[in-house]
């Protein structure tokens, strides 16, 4: 049984579309059930049999467990750490995607306000966090360097597994032989730690350019950015943008880019990767997990610096040369491999539960 409760209604954020692509990759390996909390997020789910129960934000969440013994799963994942596990009768799976709260304990503004500053309350030291993580029969997180942050700050005393990301979608590489417009996608939030700023200030050095952010913003955050913009530089805001839509314009750019300080994974690298995209990012360990030598890599300070290694990829040569290396990287992450993870995982909790 997978919990699918924080899967988006219109447009996938990070763990809603990590959410599906292992719910879909696991269940061509086993039976899956999926926990839903809205009907509505259905439409963005594969047809699987499905039970809904209360939303992970309602005051029922400790005993949602109680909901779910009744169909006597033989294992449950939840995408996330918060889920109630009061009262349980089956092995359980928790995950942590990254620490970044620890770093940046702001959150996300759509959450209600009592829960906002229970998530920055929370996020001030680390015991609550190995209260919830040592809940579980095992932990999961998707990738090396958070597993490797998790043992070092020491926050669960249970086995920790890594179940990875993986480009969603059946992609095909672009034709590199058709020159890239001179556009660059960011895909990602808006909130502070992302650095949404740098990349604007970098396109005053990249005139010739076009900066398009893709995903949901709220007015106020807009009106934020707006006023960043060099005057004469192109910075496009899409609003949200559907699969369709973000892959014909991974097809057609120069590269994707970010400088997020920090980050527990980067999906929209390896879908940008998974077409031959080339990428320039933040030069941190996560990134450097993820892409290695396939990125160009830039301070996240460093405006002009950015715009340099955007320059590089104006040679057709060059851009061309890291099309190649990303592609190759990107044959590392499947959602196969990532369901294959996960099983391994639902074993190893199932033979320990209650150790």
């Amino acid at each position: 049984m997978v919990d699918a409760r924080y899967t988006r209604v219109a447009h996938h954020d990070g763990i809603s579309r990590f959410t599906a692509g292992i719910i879909e990759a696991v269940a061509r390996k086993a039976d899956v059930t999926m926990l839903i909390s809205d009907e509505r997020q259905l439409a963005m789910l594969p047809d699987l049999p499905w039970l809904k129960v209360s939303s992970p934000t309602s005051v029922l969440e400790p005993l949602v467990a109680l909901q779910i013994n009744k169909l006597n799963p033989d294992v449950v994942f939840s995408p996330m750490q918060t889920m109630g596990t009061w009262g349980r009768k089956f092995p359980v799976i928790l995950t942590l995607h990254d620490l970044i709260y620890y770093a940046h304990p702001r959150a996300p503004k759509f959450l209600p306000a009592p829960i906002r500053w229970g998530w920055y309350l929370f996020h001030q030291v680390y015991w609550p966090q190995r209260m919830l993580l040592n809940r579980a029969d095992a932990v999961a997180t998707v990738s090396q360097t958070t597993a490797e942050l998790m043992h070092r700050h020491k926050l669960t005393r249970k086995h920790i597994g890594v179940v990875s990301n993986a480009p969603s979608g059946a992609t095909q590489p672009r034709d590199v032989r058709v020159l890239p417009k001179k556009t660059l996608l960011y895909m990602g939030s808006f909130m502070e730690y992302k650095n949404v700023e740098t990349l604007i200030r970098a396109m005053d050095y990249l005139p010739d350019y076009e900066l398009h952010l893709l995903s949901s913003i709220s007015d106020q955050r807009r009106k934020q950015l707006e006023s960043l913009i060099p005057g004469h530089a192109h910075v496009v805001f899409h609003g949200g943008v559907g699969d369709r839509e973000y892959q014909q314009l991974l097809n057609r750019c120069t590269a994707l880019v970010t400088l997020s300080r920090e980050e527990g994974y980067g999906l929209p690298l390896v879908e940008s990767m998974s077409v031959g995209t080339p990428v320039i990012v933040t030069d941190m360990p996560i990134f450097r997990e993820v892409a290695q030598d396939a990125a160009l890599y830039a301070d996240p300070d460093d405006a002009r610096g950015f715009a340099s290694q955007v320059d590089k990829l104006s040679d057709p040569d060059c851009w061309r040369d890291y099309s190649s290396r990303v592609l190759s990287r990107s044959a590392e992450y499947s959602w196969e491999k990532s369901a294959g993870q996960l099983i391994e995982l639902a074993q190893y909790a199932i033979d320990h539960a209650n150790t």
